[in-house]
């Protein structure tokens, strides 16, 4: 099956068909850095990673690249406000930033260009734009007259009347209330750092034009896909693919892919929890991080469609750790039915299900063959990752059932084991398509010996309890365990604990 895509700029799905067969090129807008990033800022990088692991499986070799705002207004308010220099300020929100990235298991990202760092080829562009009389020289600035873009507001679906509104409006007089700044004059007692020369005078370039230099600087003219959230479709992506296409004569990209944003979601708690959910609202990502850990945002975002809002609560982030749980302990239990870890190198390629021996376990080899190509439909499917996980959790409730059905637990036949074992290994190869189940979950205790210690007495307290049909005590042990974070599960022989 080919791979279909929704594309903004038309309305509709689309084959996807790259403009050099085999390569793709990816351009995602990235944070601008004068405060630290929330959840929403994690967004388009994790879509976009899992985007480049399932086209890279599907035999293209992917750019990507996320870009650094750190030439902007902003920073020039929160570095005066922090009583710093912006770039001191960017370089720290930046490292943040990346620290988050790597936390988050986003280590797909080619490029990350920073915009101090283009300042010629800004220049450049916007020197090829006022040769062709599509930019003017307005006192200190310079500005893109959309008049001269006869295609302008193609992907917002806006009429050039209706551009009134634009994030870079200071300066001198412009021709058109819509005309946008490619380049901003330096206003009195603007720090120096901030201060670029160019044709025009010192100053600093506007923020589109920024992008445009980026992408077209590592991914060429055209390329395949630009990405970002929803609120960037006007008027930053559609400036950019004005200035850029009025430049060069061609199609900027060719696929605009644009996630959904996040919205706080205080409908699913109750009234006296809207001051936490205010408070949640300024977490930043680090904390967020801190606290759920990686996997668990990066599963969280990828159980919505990219292209649908993303509904954020504490309560959804538990409802989530409970259905990722839920597959930690598959492969934990295979491990301990097998003997051997289900975590190999995540590098390598799987071929244990191909020499399974699945013809003794027909039924059960084409159930998990099924699945897997449910996770396959729904990922070449305008990459639907929210389905393709959906198949990932029918497949993991499969390979339980086929562990009690041969009892696996108490004994079973070796090849059943080696079915059942190779049958996760499958599962855990679809899940790394997504960026999940790269390495064991930490638990929260770290291991600590003393802990452990700990809950075996506890759960020796318990059994004792139970022996002695102290019910209400060992359900009290068991409900207060739980409260903390900490599951019980009962076997026949043993009772197991783990974090959540």
């Amino acid at each position: 099956m080919s791979i279909r895509v929704y594309n903004t700029l038309t309305q509709h799905k689309e084959p996807f068909e790259t403009i050099e067969p085999g390569k793709v090129g990816i351009y995602l807008c990235g944070p601008t850095v004068y405060k630290p990033s929330h959840i929403g800022h994690a967004v388009g990088p994790i879509i976009f990673d899992v985007i480049k692991r399932y086209l890279i499986h599907r035999g293209y070799d992917v750019q990507f690249v996320v870009n650094i705002t750190d030439v902007d207004d902003k920073l020039i308010e929160e570095a005066a406000a922090q009583d710093t220099t912006v770039p001191v300020l960017a370089e720290r929100i930046t490292a943040m930033y990346l620290d988050s990235m790597a936390r988050l298991g986003i280590d797909t990202i080619d490029e990350m260009p920073k915009a101090s760092e283009h300042i010629g080829d800004i220049v450049d562009l916007i020197q090829r734009l006022i040769g062709k009389d599509a930019a003017y020289v307005s006192g200190a600035d310079v500005y893109f007259d959309v008049t001269k873009d006869a295609d302008y507001g193609k992907l917002s679906n806006r009429k050039q009347d209706d551009q009134t509104a634009q994030r870079d409006v200071a300066g001198e007089e412009k021709r058109n209330p819509g005309d946008f700044a490619l380049w901003k004059g330096c206003k009195p007692n603007e720090p120096a750092e901030v201060r670029y020369a160019s044709p025009w005078g010192e100053g600093r370039p506007g923020w589109h034009i920024e992008c445009s230099a980026m992408s077209i600087r590592y991914l060429g003219e055209t390329f395949d896909i630009h990405g970002g959230g929803l609120d960037l479709i006007f008027p930053h992506h559609e400036n950019e693919i004005a200035q850029a296409e009025t430049a060069t004569g061609k199609t900027f990209a060719k696929y605009w892919f644009h996630n959904g944003l996040t919205r706080f979601n205080t409908k699913k708690v109750s009234k006296s929890d809207a001051a936490m959910q205010d408070a949640l609202k300024k977490m930043t990502l680090g904390t967020l991080l801190d606290s759920y850990g990686g996997e668990l945002l990066r599963y969280f975002v990828i159980s919505t469609h990219y292209r649908r809002p993303i509904e954020y609560s504490d309560a959804e982030l538990e409802s989530k750790r409970k259905g990722l749980s839920n597959f930690h302990r598959l492969f934990e239990r295979i491990e301990r039915v097998c003997g051997t870890t289900v975590y190999t190198d995540p590098t390598a390629g799987s071929d244990e299900w191909a020499a399974a021996p699945a013809s003794e376990f027909a039924d059960f080899a084409k159930d998990v063959e099924r699945f897997a190509e449910q996770f396959f439909s729904a990922m070449d499917d305008d990459f639907n990752t929210a389905a393709a996980t959906a198949a990932c959790y029918e497949l993991n409730t499969r390979i339980n059932r086929f562990v009690e059905e041969q009892k696996l637990e108490s004994g079973g036949s070796a090849s059943a084991k080696t079915v059942a074992y190779a049958a996760a290994r499958k599962l855990m190869d679809l899940g790394r398509l997504q960026g999940l189940f790269m390495s064991p979950p930490e638990s929260r205790a770290g291991g600590d010996e003393v802990v452990d210690k700990l809950m075996a007495v506890l759960i020796d307290a318990r059994a004792r309890a139970k022996k002695a049909k102290q019910f209400d005590i060992a359900d009290a042990i068991r409900d207060q365990l739980t409260d903390a974070g900490v599951t019980l599960e009962d076997r026949p022989d043993v009772t197991l604990w783990r974090m959540n």
